[in-house]
């Protein structure tokens, strides 16, 4: 007699979720674009809108307060990581990240169109601040949707790798940047370029934005927040009350937030002084043409942006903190060489310099994204990442050039800017030393969750998001 079959299992729900890779390509095309938009900013404020936007007799007292307006934009970034992470972690990733480019891109469309301060006075530089505080508040919500998006769409065995390409955005954005700017100064005269030529990059940005928009709608929602939102909407159901996930990152998560800016605090320091104050230091201090120093940074950061997903990948092996550590340990030293460097006024020698400065701050830089995701839980990690991050940008990453402006205008020397830069990733090494190791936590966990480890010893077997994770030794902290 024939055997009766099996009863089949039931369907499983359609699958509505975007491929990784695709999910990765989304997020990186608009991170690009979003710090395209950024970077172009501070690059301007180094090289001409000392001149266009605030004329001064003294060349360095102009840039000063250019940077200024630069550092101003940070000023909005938490403002922008509150408001984002808040409806990120209430509406979605998708839907904020779409916001953030179309608000990022806008602004900076509309610098490209602003009179300078020679045809309205003083409006001029006031206009130029406003839409570089729409820049920032854009920003300030970019990075926690950006990499939580592919965070939470990924497993655990890989997340330090997939996580990083977000971050490939900033030097992808920078590379650019630099580059457009690079070109017109090569194919154009100064007085051309400073008349209307600086223009054309910030116009550029129209287009850039609707082929990032075209391609961030493609991409599904993360899975992991349908989780989160539908748990929590049956809690709510039941008439639990849910607490504003701000709220509840500061008064549950506030070690995890203050581990996070300090993870940041040289990582933001660095890159800076890196990409932007060489800027300044090389055509001002060192009285070398623009071209060395945009070529310089050109070709650090095509290195840079190969790096990080290779630190990224790397950290899935041997731990998000040993190889932040690399970096920031290696930063410190690193520091004071690369002035000497730069010092000697030779192209290569200073391209040399800051490609190694770059590629130390790629091992902070690689890990951080998949580093702080896994610091907080679904429900508050929007509004808990994005708060680390953007409150480190205020005290590291605004003052940066201003601080190295100043000091090397006070001092007339380089050594003041290596010791800021040496005792900035000073502060890393010792937050991440002290820190918890992440690696291999399952996402749909609570914090206190199993799978995580304590930092000192070997973690967890790593998984995917959903599988059984190893168990927390006795000892380890809650």
């Amino acid at each position: 007699m024939a055997s009766l079959p099996s009863t089949p299992p039931p369907p499983s729900p359609p699958s509505t979720r975007t491929s990784l890779p695709r999910v990765v390509a989304a997020s990186l095309v608009g991170t690009t674009i979003e710090w395209y938009d950024f970077f172009l900013y501070g690059s301007a404020a180094a090289l001409v809108f000392n001149d266009l936007f605030f004329p001064t007799a003294d060349p360095l007292t102009g840039t000063l307060i250019a940077f200024i307006t630069y550092a101003i934009g940070f000023l909005a970034r938490p403002l922008g990581g509150v408001v984002f992470g808040h409806y990120g972690d209430k509406v979605g990733r998708k839907k904020l990240l779409v916001v953030s480019l179309l608000l990022m891109g806008g602004s900076t469309f509309a610098m490209g169109l602003l009179p300078t301060y020679a045809a309205i006075g003083v409006g001029a530089p006031v206009l130029l601040t406003v839409l570089r505080l729409v820049q920032g508040f854009a920003l300030g919500g970019e990075w926690g949707g950006a990499v939580l998006i592919v965070s939470e769409h990924g497993g655990a065995a890989h997340r330090g790798f997939w996580a990083s390409w977000p971050q490939s955005g900033a030097p992808g954005g920078n590379l650019l940047a630099t580059g457009v700017l690079a070109l017109l100064a090569a194919v154009q005269s100064e007085a051309a370029f400073e008349s209307w030529g600086w223009r054309i990059p910030f116009l550029l940005s129209g287009v850039l934005v609707m082929v990032g928009l075209w391609i961030r709608i493609s991409v599904s929602e993360s899975p992991l927040f349908l989780e989160a939102r539908a748990k929590a909407d049956a809690a709510a159901a039941r008439g639990v009350k849910e607490e504003t996930p701000v709220v509840e990152v500061f008064r549950t998560n506030w070690r995890q937030v203050l581990t996070a800016i300090g993870t940041r605090f040289g990582e933001n320091i660095s890159y800076y002084v890196l990409t932007s104050f060489v800027l300044v230091y090389v055509t001002k201090h060192l009285d070398l043409p623009k071209s060395t120093a945009l070529n310089a940074v050109l070709i650090g950061s095509a290195v840079h942006f190969v790096a990080i997903p290779a630190w990224g990948a790397l950290s899935d092996r041997v731990g998000r903190r040993p190889v932040t550590l690399i970096g920031s340990v290696g930063m410190a030293l690193w520091a004071y060489v690369f002035f000497a460097l730069v010092d000697s006024g030779s192209f290569a020698v200073i391209t040399a310099a800051v490609t190694v400065g770059l590629l130390l701050h790629g091992a902070m830089y690689g890990p951080q994204a998949a580093f702080i995701s896994e610091m907080f839980d679904t429900r508050v990690r929007y509004s808990g990442a994005s708060m680390g991050s953007q409150l480190a940008s205020i005290v590291a990453g605004a003052l940066a050039p201003i601080i190295a402006v100043h000091l090397l205008k006070e001092y007339d020397s380089s050594a003041p800017v290596a010791l800021y830069l040496c005792l900035a990733a000073v502060v890393t090494t010792l937050t991440v030393a002290l820190a918890r190791e992440t690696r291999g936590r399952d996402l749909r966990a609570d914090a206190a969750a199993p799978g995580e480890t304590d930092g000192r010893g070997e973690p967890g077997a790593p998984g995917e998001a959903g599988s059984v994770p190893a168990p927390v030794r006795s000892g380890d902290p809650s």
